[in-house]
């Protein structure tokens, strides 16, 4: 390595073109790399705005139940002090704990529903663009 006190590339007389001749690399075609890659970036960017999209909407749905929930408290809460007797304030009170869980079952379905469609377009955006990859894979292949 010290040859006089100098350092000496052990690889300075080594011929790397005639090593690297020795073995069969396939050629890569850059163009098609990038244009997947372009591909595939346009439809993550799709999926997740669709994404976005959906938790939005799912967010606005979930405050104006919210919001209907507390309106609904509130004239629950003055109907039952509006009661004259024990019995009027009971019924009143079965009557709203039977109307909220109805809501609440109908809110959590269509929430569901809304959760459901979200996942089922990102997962179609994606399924297609893995197809197109088969695809383009496939294709390549059978150039050669």
């Amino acid at each position: 390595m010290y040859a006089n006190g100098a350092f000496k590339n052990p690889f300075a007389d080594f011929d790397f073109s005639k090593f690297s001749s020795e073995f069969k690399l396939p050629v890569v075609n850059v163009e098609t790399i990038v244009e997947t890659a372009r591909k595939n970036f346009a439809t993550m960017t799709s999926v997740n705005t669709s994404a976005v999209e959906s938790f939005k909407t799912i967010a606005q749905r979930q405050g104006d139940m919210v919001r209907a929930a507390m309106e609904d408290l509130s004239k629950h809460g003055s109907e039952v002090l509006a009661a004259a007797t024990m019995e009027e304030k009971a019924a009143k009170q079965i009557d709203f704990v039977k109307k909220s869980y109805e809501t609440a079952i109908t809110n959590s379905k269509e929430l569901a529903d809304l959760y459901s469609k979200g996942h089922t377009d990102a997962l179609t955006a994606l399924s297609a663009r893995v197809a197109e990859v088969t695809e383009e894979v496939k294709a390549a292949i059978a150039k050669k």
